[in-house]
């Protein structure tokens, strides 16, 4: 990738970030929108199981940027034997002694499915050199290699769609507190977490060598601005859709059948064993 477009992608990031929030979306309207876009990913379901598609879809980004909340939103409303999420832990040692992408392509879609990685094998382009997990040579070795096996992905037939989610220091740091006051949100918070707050320009460093590096034609990236959530949701959402060739759902016209008759049977007592009913 040119210099230029390295320059442009880079800008994107920054300027997103800079031009000021908009009004925060009520949330009647942000839902009557996510349900909505919600019908069209079930509308999209359909035509990854009727057409054979395989899709990737990678989540990375910031700390607290919003990844786990926005797969969520997608996954919500479809089949889990269509859309899967790969979270996968640290490696075990015997995947540490495997080729690196080994374990992420074991979790590659056969026809008709649809994997969501919540991040993937580009931790060795970000925590994983930052935090200092590996090595210079080995993060070096994977930014030359991924080009050429995401290339070898898209013509294998994947629909590989990567997005990076950005958000500012203020937003981080009000999210990290939040986690460490509300009881729903401790287990959110990790020592990586912490540590990692603490290197946001190693992180960006890594993050514009990453872009500069794998940003392609055939597998570029997509920068999310998630200061917002709500926006941030939607938005993603509604790029996903775009990038997919999907038809909209069919009108059916389907009447429930009338039930059988009761006949003879008869309901018994309730069982000892139900729950309390305090509401």
């Amino acid at each position: 990738m040119g210099k230029n477009k390295d320059k442009r992608k880079h800008d994107q990031v920054e300027v997103a970030t800079s031009d000021g929030p908009p009004p925060k979306m009520k949330t009647k309207a942000y839902e009557a929108e996510m349900e909505r876009l919600q019908g069209e990913l079930v509308a999209l379901q359909e035509w990854v199981k009727s057409s054979g598609a395989k899709v990737v879809i990678v989540f990375e980004g910031r700390d607290t940027a919003g990844k786990g909340g926005t797969i969520k939103r997608i996954t919500e409303r479809v089949s889990p034997r269509v859309f899967r999420i790969a979270a996968l832990p640290a490696p075990s040692p015997r995947e540490q002694t495997q080729m690196y992408i080994q374990r992420y392509i074991s979790h590659f879609p056969a026809a008709g499915e649809v994997v969501i990685f919540d991040r993937s094998w580009y931790n060795r382009a970000g925590v994983e050199p930052v935090m200092g997990f590996c090595t210079k040579q080995e993060s070096e070795e994977f930014l030359r290699l991924v080009p050429l096996i995401e290339e070898q992905m898209v013509h294998s037939g994947i629909h590989l769609i990567k997005y990076w989610l950005e958000v500012s220091p203020e937003e981080q740091t009000k999210r990290l507190k939040s986690r460490i006051s509300d009881p729903r949100k401790f287990w959110k918070l990790s020592g990586m977490d912490l540590k990692s707050y603490s290197r946001w320009f190693d992180y960006s460093r890594a993050r514009d060598t990453m872009f500069a590096r794998t940003d392609t034609e055939i597998a570029p990236w997509h920068v999310a601005v998630t200061d917002d959530k709500k926006r941030g949701r939607l938005n993603i959402i509604t790029h996903l859709l775009s990038q997919l060739p999907y038809e909209p759902l069919p009108e059916r016209d389907i009447k429930l059948p009338r039930r059988q008759a009761a006949g003879k049977y008869v309901e018994p007592e309730r069982p000892m064993r139900m729950i309390p009913t305090p509401f």
